[in-house]
């Protein structure tokens, strides 16, 4: 069965958004409306998918399809990340507003599910269900060849009547054999880990082209956060993993941005299990920005500004120095030095553009930050 679910309060915050003009509303609305590449006919990671659904461990899983935008309480009270957790920094997160964020994992697919209504005929009946969701996630990031801040995860859950089966993590770890083997077709091993909403918790990596890669987390799902949702009485198993990951390593590609590129020339060669050729390699061009700006300034957030300005132009960004020096900057400030890394993945930059785009960027960060050039 596929499950869609429409929230009329995602859609009033999206219209809010639309009113608003301000930097990270902008931002936010572009993130927004990026396609769903796992959705996107013709992209390797829709190819991860279609193949993983059609495992046969996951056979009569239902697939569901969430809301973007999550209420704090759901996507983190509810999964044992609580006020002061990591995850809910505005340094790691992008807030709508106080109550709402653009969800940070797709593990949040457990609440809508087990409310639906369907669910619950089943849950009353006490019948074992599953299902599987996919999707964008977003996480402010650093700035390289492997990450970007919108990205897709695709998730699983599985769960029984305490009083019919007892879910093992032999059985977890057969349904991720499963799915290793018939989508990859490649060697495997776990080991342990931790996750907030499963215990005992398991990584699984498999290994592409000779080298072991971190394929996805899993774990038997905690029955606290299942009795956050209102749910007693079940038992059962769950995964998750990122989708960018598995498809650069499998066709070894040299930059995440590869994987939203027009380029026909590019989106031939993306196939699962094709090597990647260059269709050309143009030259990098470096630049260096200093800056003195307030001790609470979040490099994240800058980062988020650095893509604003150069777009596709951004490969990427390295901290060269941060250093305080009161005597000569002030208290409580600090004298960062980043160099921003440009190419393009389509064509040759010229020293002019890129001296346009950096100088737009030297402004953005004077008018953003506050912050105080340093040209040496």
């Amino acid at each position: 069965m596929l499950i869609k679910i429409e929230s009329s309060e995602e859609k009033a915050l999206i219209q809010g958004l639309e009113t608003r003009h301000d930097p990270e509303a902008e931002r936010l609305k572009r993130f927004v409306n990026l396609p769903d590449l796992s959705r996107t006919e013709g992209s390797p990671l829709k190819e991860i998918v279609d193949k993983t659904l059609k495992v046969e461990s996951l056979k009569g899983f239902d697939v569901i399809e969430i809301p973007e935008i999550i209420p704090v309480p759901i996507l983190f009270d509810m999964f044992n990340m609580p006020e002061g957790h990591p995850a809910r920094s505005k340094s790691d997160t992008y807030y709508v507003d106080d109550n709402n964020v653009l969800r940070t994992h797709d593990t949040v697919f457990w609440y809508y599910y087990l409310n639906h209504p369907e669910i619950k005929e089943r849950i009353a009946k006490g019948e074992s269900f599953g299902a599987i969701c996919h999707g964008k996630v977003y996480r402010k990031d650093e700035i390289d060849n492997r990450h970007m801040n919108v990205f897709h995860q695709m998730g699983g859950l599985y769960l029984a009547p305490d009083d019919k089966q007892t879910v093992t993590p032999e059985d977890l770890k057969n349904v991720l054999s499963d799915i290793a083997k018939n989508v990859f077709n490649a060697n495997f091993r776990f080991y342990e880990h931790q996750f907030p909403y499963t215990d005992p918790s398991f990584e699984m990596e498999t290994e592409i082209n000779g080298v072991w890669i971190e394929l996805l987390g899993s774990g038997l799902v905690r029955k606290t956060v299942l009795s956050n949702m209102g749910l007693t009485g079940y038992n059962g198993w769950a995964f998750g993993f990122g989708l960018e990951r598995l498809a650069i390593a499998s066709m070894d590609l040299p930059d995440i941005r590869l994987l939203w590129s027009d380029d026909e020339r590019v989106k031939k060669q993306l196939v699962l299990g094709n090597k990647f050729k260059e269709v050309s390699k143009f030259p990098p061009v470096l630049r260096d920005i200093s800056f003195v700006v307030q001790k609470e300034f979040i490099p994240n957030d800058y980062f988020d500004l650095i893509r604003e300005v150069g777009k596709e132009m951004i490969e990427h960004v390295e901290l060269l120095d941060k250093y305080e020096n009161a005597e000569k900057f002030g208290l409580d400030k600090l004298s960062y030095t980043f160099r921003v890394t440009y190419r393009h993945l389509d064509r040759t930059l010229t020293n002019e553009e890129v001296n346009q785009v950096h100088a737009e960027l030297e402004s953005r960060t004077e008018k953003d930050f506050g912050a105080e050039i340093r040209r040496v």
